[in-house]
Formats: C-alpha cells, structure tokens, sequence
C-alpha cells in the first residue's frame, strides 16, 4: 500500500476541492460543496484502497466506484482527470456542464471511461450498486476468486438514503450479505432547503445495522480514520456502511457547513477566502507537478495487479466463456434453439397466456444463455420468470440464477441496471404491468445508459380480471412506448412470445419491456417462418383474400379479437386483413417503403388493444376507429369486462359498417 504523508494527502485532497470549485464557477452552475466536503474520503480511498489501472478503464476485475450522489459530479471528473485517465483532460474540466461535453452536470454512463453508472436521481447508485454487487458474487461463484474478485464502493449522499429506493437497496443487500459493497456516506447534514435535521432524524447507523449490516463511523476529514475504517470493511462478511462525517464545502470561508456551497457557486471572492484557508495559491484548474505526479501514480498502482490478472485469465481454461459473456455477445447455439423451439410451436401451436409462453421459452433460453440471471419482486408464480433449471441466487449460494426480490419493485429495477453495467450477465426481472410506475424511474436510466435490462411485465389489460383497476394498466403500455430508447413488446401468441424474447436478448444497447397477458389465448402463427417476423415491429398475420377494404391494427391479446372479426367481415363480404403490432419502436425503425406498404390505404382503418388510443393514431390516422379503453376498468371475470368496454369482435364489425 503506498503510504502519502499527512501533508501530501492533505494537498491530493485539495486538487480536488480546487479543480471542483473552479469548474463550477466557471460553468456558473453546479454542486461544489460535496466534493469539497468528500475530498479526503476520496482522496483515501483511491489512493490506498481502490484497485484499478487508468490505463485499462474496462479491466473486468477493477473495483467499482459508485457516485449515487451524482450532483456532485465534479468529484468524480476531478478524480479521474488527476488519476491519469486518457479521455478526462483539464479542458473537459473547463468545459463542466456545457453542450456536447463529456462532464454533464451529473455523471452520464458512456461519456467518459471511469463512469459506471449515470446517477442524479438520488438513490439510483446506492441500488444500482447492490447489482454490481450481486453480479460479482455471481460471476465469482462462476468463475472463482482468480478471475473475479472485487468491490464496489459507493459515495452517497443525505439525500440517497433518504429516498424510498435505499430502503429497498440496503435489505435486499443486507439479505444476501453482500460483503464486497462498501458505502461511504457523505454525512454533513446539509440538503438544498437547509439542515437534515429540519426534515429527517432517522439513525442511519441503527438503520443499516437492522438491515444486516457492518457500520461504522470516522472523522470524513481525518485520513487516519477513514483508512482505519475502509481497512476494517476489507474483511467484513456484509454489506459496510462507512459514515463518514464532513463538512459540506470545506475550506469556503462563510458557506461551508452551509446549504449555500450546496447547489450554486462559490463566488470570486468566496474562492479566493478558499484557496486562502487551504493554502492553495495557484491558478484556477492548475495542480503543481508534484501533487499532480502523486495522483498519476495513484492511477497506475494497480498495473501489476491487472498483469498478474491477465495472466492468469491467459492460462485459464474458462477464459473464452469469460471473455464471451464480458463482451455481451450470446452464444452461437441460441438462435438454433429458438429456431427449433419455433418449429416444435408450429407443429403443436399451443392456446396459452402469453406469460406461460414467456416460460415456456425462458426453458429454452435459459439452457443455452448460462448468463441470464431472472427475477420477480415477490410474484414468481404469476410472472412465470423461473424456469425450471434456475436456482435461487442467496447468501449461501451466489451461483443461482434467480434473484427472489421481495416487494421491492423499483429495488430490482435499478439492480437489474447495475448487474448489466458490470457486465457478464444479462438481467430480467418481473411484476405486474401497472407496477411499471413503481420501477419507472429506473427503466428510464435503464433507455438513457442503453443497458440490456428485460423487463418482463404481466397481467397486461383489464384482461387480468377480478383484481380491478388498482391493478389494470390502462395507460401503462403508452407512458413505456415515449420513454426513448426503450422496446415495448405486446406479442399476440406463443411464437411472438419466443420471437420478442429472441430480440430483446440480441438488443444490446436497448432495454425491453414484455407485457405479457394473464389470460389464455388462442395461437394466431400457425405456420413456421424461419425469419423473426416480430423484428419488423408489425407485420399482416392474416393477410385479405383479395383486395382488403378493412384494415385492423392490434397488438397483444387483442389480435385474437381481430381475427375472429375478420373472419365475421370475410363472411359478409367485407375483405379484411389484420396486422400484428407488437412492437411500435420496432415498425417505426423500419424503412418508408415497408412502413407505406404495411399500413396501407384501406378507407376502413381499425386499432385494438386494452388501452388507451395513444400511439395508434400512427397506424389509423385521427380519423380511424379505435377499440379500446377510455378510462380505468372494473373488477370482474376478464370475459364480462371485454364485453362491457365494448373490445369485442362485434364492436369491430360495428366499426367497420
């Protein structure tokens, strides 16, 4: 361990403080006070305890930092830029929070190496962070201590563990005793409105220890009890909660200790109080060479660790599986296996709810894509996520693959995006549709970092019956379909199921939402087609015996309905040909000439689902006729609330007249 004086230390601490308050003076925007306050917490940790190489930002058995208090992004720019990171210079530093730069106002995953995750939304990392935490238990149980063996710090805030999701983080990571998450809490008692103790008295000590975790405390200024400290948690057989008490914008002369450093600029003359009571004299965003030479040789302290990884990864006899999942790309036996799985559908096309199909093909996933790791927040049997071969992941055994999440919905949602930022697996977790609300936040983050997180989302409409509307997602399927970059999948039948499923697993920068339904349906692909005909996103599933004069558009479990009124059409001389829609984001992607041929110009233009009307317009125009849902449902048998919405076949005939 490389030892620093206390006045070495000091000064590393310093830089950072300097660097941030310059930046956010200079973008006249921004959080100073926090990474002034966490500077030496910092400065401690990745100079004696972190293991990484700047050289390699991708090393798969780095340690991980996790910044959930994202506001104060400057720490982490600061840090990586003083450790020697290629792609943080001293003018992306200038450039704080300006358009098109890589130090956005929070940390944003993608723009620069040695940002793991984006987070702003408080307590996003602290959950993010217990992903990144399972799936190194994980892959470790899978690939032993040699290959995958590390931490995952993260720095959190007041304000993190005051959000509802930090509750539903800490218990879950208490739960499976994770011992390789390490959190470093920001303790300075300061929010934007005032001091905590005007709106929170909550003993977070207390709270994290009944949760089953090891805490602690330390002076977040003094060096020698913040290593004390994260030396102590090196050995822990938990979860650790380090509060680390500081205070908010050290050095400011009149705003430290004050919400004033917390969420606006220092002011010239405040920074130059600051630079004064630091003992920091040089220019905005210079660092003398010594200070700056011992952090670049902070960065590089892990370069023989990662060679002695290297090595032994080289003479590995699991090193082409390790690198394969680390890369994201599937194994080549999956497609062949799907295939198949469709041709035994074709053969014997099953009437079934579209959940048991997502089970049923999860059968077949999970056989041939050992990185899957699955999910429900405490309703399995109704998801239908474990399929028969998976074993619950736990404390006892990190080698599962079944994460059994509790009542934690939004809590696997931002922990499904942690295990796909770390990499080697691939997530899917699962709960009823209209608990989309309560994960929102996190598939959000989960279509702004691009990660591949499956969210497979039953009980889809009105048809899941007598629980009534608490429970009916009526607006559900249109609030997912706006949320950019991320795939809404309603397939209609057993074959779309597989098809959707196939997607979602190749889609590697693009998070899927599959919303299955409770109710049995009738199988509508009764012929095998080698191509996956869901990629196109909507395609004719009943094409017109001759020239159509209606159009019907449906998606999900309504497409049953659209068959049984085309064949009611057909009957009376009315042609009719239904497509199939089951992803939106998918048919939008296609080329004009595909998208012009599908819709058609048939003067009769009829959507179905659920639902509410938005996004169909897209298919039948405003004039076009749509069956479905203008308010919330009832309770009562899935049968007798279709007919009384009027989403029946009948009512489609009727549109058609």
């Amino acid at each position: 361990m490389t030892s620093y004086s206390p006045e070495q230390t000091r000064q590393m601490a310093n830089a950072i403080r300097a660097l941030s308050m310059d930046a956010v003076q200079k973008a006249n925007s921004g959080h100073p006070g926090l990474p002034m306050g966490a500077a030496d917490v910092a400065t401690v940790l990745f100079t004696q305890f972190m293991k990484f190489d700047a050289a390699d930002p991708a090393w798969p058995d780095r340690d991980r930092f996790i910044l959930s208090a994202g506001h104060g992004s400057m720490l982490l720019y600061s840090l990586l830029h003083l450790l020697g990171y290629q792609d943080m210079t001293r003018d992306d530093l200038k450039a704080f929070r300006q358009l098109g730069s890589k130090t956005a106002g929070h940390p944003e995953f993608g723009h620069a190496a040695g940002i793991e995750t984006t987070t702003g939304p408080l307590g996003q990392g602290i959950a993010n962070a217990v992903g990144f935490a399972i799936a190194e238990r994980h892959l470790n149980a899978a690939f032993g201590d040699g290959l995958v063996n590390h931490k995952t710090y993260v720095l959190a805030g007041d304000g993190c563990l005051m959000e509802g999701i930090s509750q539903e983080a800490i218990t879950l990571a208490g739960h499976l005793k994770l011992k390789h998450l390490i959190v470093l809490w920001d303790d300075n008692g300061i929010s934007i409105d005032g001091k905590v103790a005007m709106t929170d008295s909550t003993n977070q000590l207390a709270r994290f220890a009944a949760s089953g975790w090891t805490v602690s405390a330390c002076d977040g200024h003094n060096p020698g009890e913040i290593a004390a400290a994260l030396s102590a948690a090196q050995a822990a057989d938990r979860p650790v909660l380090i509060a680390c008490k500081t205070v908010i914008g050290y050095g400011a002369p009149t705003k430290a200790g004050t919400s004033g450093s917390h969420g606006s600029p220092l002011g010239p003359e405040e920074i130059a109080g600051a630079r004064k009571a630091l003992g920091w004299p040089h220019e905005p965003f210079a660092v003398p060479d010594d200070i700056m030479s011992a952090w670049r040789a902070a960065g590089a302290r892990g370069a023989a660790a990662r060679a002695a990884w290297n090595q032994r990864l080289a003479a590995s006899p699991h090193r082409d599986e390790f690198r394969r999942r680390v890369s994201g790309k599937l194994a080549a036996a999956f497609d062949a296996a799907i295939d198949a799985y469709k041709q035994e559908l074709a053969r014997n096309p099953p009437a079934l709810a579209t959940r048991n199909a997502s089970q049923n093909a999860l059968d077949v996933i999970n056989a041939v894509v050992p990185e899957t790791i699955g999910g429900s927040a405490d309703l399995t049997g109704s998801n239908n996520t474990k399929s028969k071969d998976l074993k619950p992941l736990t404390a006892a055994d990190y080698g599962g693959r079944y994460v059994y999440y509790g009542i934690r919905e939004h809590g696997m949602a931002a922990a499904m995006n942690g295990m796909a930022l770390h990499g080697g697996v691939i997530p899917y977790g699962g709960t009823f549709l209209v608990f989309t609300d309560y994960c929102r936040p996190a598939i959000r983050l989960s279509a702004l970092m691009e990660q591949r997180v499956i969210y497979v989302m039953t009980h889809d409409s009105i048809g899941l019956g007598e629980d009534g509307p608490t429970h009916q997602p009526v607006e559900h399927l249109a609030a997912l379909r706006v949320i950019p970059n991320l795939a809404v999948y309603r397939p209609c039948d057993a074959v779309e199921t597989a098809e959707c499923w196939q997607l979602a697993l190749h889609d590697e920068h693009r998070p899927s939402v599959l919303a299955l339904t409770r109710q049995k349906l009738k199988p509508a692909r009764l012929v095998y087609a080698k191509e996956n005909l869901c990629a196109r996103g909507a395609y004719e599933v009943a094409p017109a015996a001759g020239k159509a004069k209606v159009a019907i558009f449906a998606s999900g479990s309504e497409v049953e309905i659209a068959l049984a009124a085309k064949a009611m059409l057909d009957a009376a001389g009315k042609p009719a040909r239904v497509v199939s829609v089951p992803s939106m984001e998918r048919f939008a992607a296609q080329d004009a000439a595909y998208r012009a041929q599908l819709l058609g110009d048939e003067a009769i233009r009829i959507a179905i689902e659920a639902g509410v009307r938005t996004g169909w317009d897209r298919f039948i125009g405003t004039g076009g006729h749509f069956i479905g849902m203008a308010g919330f449902g009832a309770s009562g048998p899935a049968e007798q609330l279709y007919r009384h919405f009027g989403i029946t076949a009948e009512a489609v005939v009727a549109a058609a007249a």
